[in-house]
């Protein structure tokens, strides 16, 4: 018998964005956004900021508050400020481009979700959609106006949500509301190598030198990619109930457990009943990146609004592979870099 929608259970932990979005896509797609005086002082203030095009790209980045933010994403630096009031159950992945985010959006998506998508379902979210669409990019949501922001608002609660912003334009609301942030970091030439090798699903030619050399200068997107994962290590260190920092390859190494580190601490921890039943290893094995490579929803088309292919999202995933990119001379030097900037912090990538 069919069960009436009104007096359908409601979900247990985070739905599907892409699912909310296609309910209210009519009201969002014809509301027009409107800017206000402040938001027109705002784009005199970003026009005159330093402008430089990421190596071998036409993305063009503005240095705002001493981050190299992509041009079309300094007015959400700003909004998220004034306009995003996170919810104190609210949980936010945070990280660098290209250090492990799709996977971990997926493996906190389906941890937190399994109540509601049991990992082993054949309808769930993560078959039929990319990560990206389960877990809203706040960068891309607040940098056009507040219509697509508007959806965020739809999302029931507990809304889980992904940036690559620095610490320091997280909404100053966010510390002591109960918003947990949950920050990776992976190992800065393999973030490099892996950071090339998606630039040239765009750009074939691009050599890895250029990526390279922006990442050791500090010119990075998002970066000077040092102080964008100091703030979040400085901050977990500060406020561990807060902040949990993870590390990529701690992730590769060991996924079941660092799953459930993730669980506790969003506050949902795997019963006994759930370990002995496999909840934990049917997570694993439904993000693993070989599963979500092989769906056909990540090996075609292109992802909303940004406009690359799903499929370069999801290349090899492994530990080291800069070995086989990077001369010995240009590993040194970001060895250097790495020491230099990370020295006395407690942070190091040996």
């Amino acid at each position: 018998m069919a069960t009436d929608a009104a007096s359908a259970p409601a979900p247990t932990g985070p739905v599907p964005f892409k699912d909310v979005e296609n309910i209210l896509g009519l009201q969002i797609n014809t509301v027009p956004a409107e800017s206000s005086p402040e938001e027109y002082a705002d784009d005199v203030l970003i026009s005159a900021l330093p402008i430089k095009l990421a190596p071998g790209t036409q993305l063009k980045l503005r240095c705002y508050h001493g981050f190299w933010l992509p041009e079309r994403f300094v007015p959400s630096a700003v909004a998220l400020q004034r306009r995003f009031v996170p919810r104190p159950d609210d949980v936010i992945i945070a990280s660098l481009p290209k250090c492990g985010t799709t996977w971990l959006n997926a493996l906190a998506f389906a941890t937190m979700a399994r109540r509601s998508y049991p990992p082993t379902g054949a309808d769930h979210p993560l078959v039929r959609l990319n990560p990206h669409e389960c877990v809203p990019f706040l960068d891309a949501l607040f940098s056009g106006g507040g219509a697509r922001a508007a959806s965020l608002d739809a999302l029931p609660s507990p809304r889980l949500i992904y940036t690559h912003m620095p610490h320091a334009m997280l909404p100053r609301a966010s510390a002591g509301v109960g918003c947990r942030v949950v920050y990776i970091c992976r190992e800065p030439k393999d973030t490099a190598v892996s950071l090339w090798q998606f630039r040239r699903s765009a750009h074939p030619e691009l050599p890895v030198s250029d990526t390279f050399d922006s990442i050791c200068d500090g010119d990075n997107t998002y970066g000077p990619f040092w102080d964008h994962v100091l703030g979040y290590w400085r901050a977990s260190a500060a406020c561990p109930e807060s902040v949990l920092f993870l590390r990529y390859e701690e992730l590769l190494r060991d996924p079941a457990e660092n799953v459930r580190r993730l669980a506790r601490f969003v506050g949902v921890p795997f019963s006994e009943a759930e370990e002995e039943a496999g909840v934990v290893r049917g997570i694993v094995d439904l993000c693993s990146l070989g599963s979500l490579r092989n769906l056909e929803v990540n090996r075609t088309g292109l992802m909303d609004g940004l406009g690359f292919p799903r499929k370069a999202l999801f290349r090899k995933g492994v530990a080291g592979d800069w070995a086989n990119h990077m001369t010995p001379e240009m590993a040194r030097r970001m060895d250097d870099v790495v020491a230099d900037k990370f020295r006395g912090t407690g942070l190091n990538f040996q």
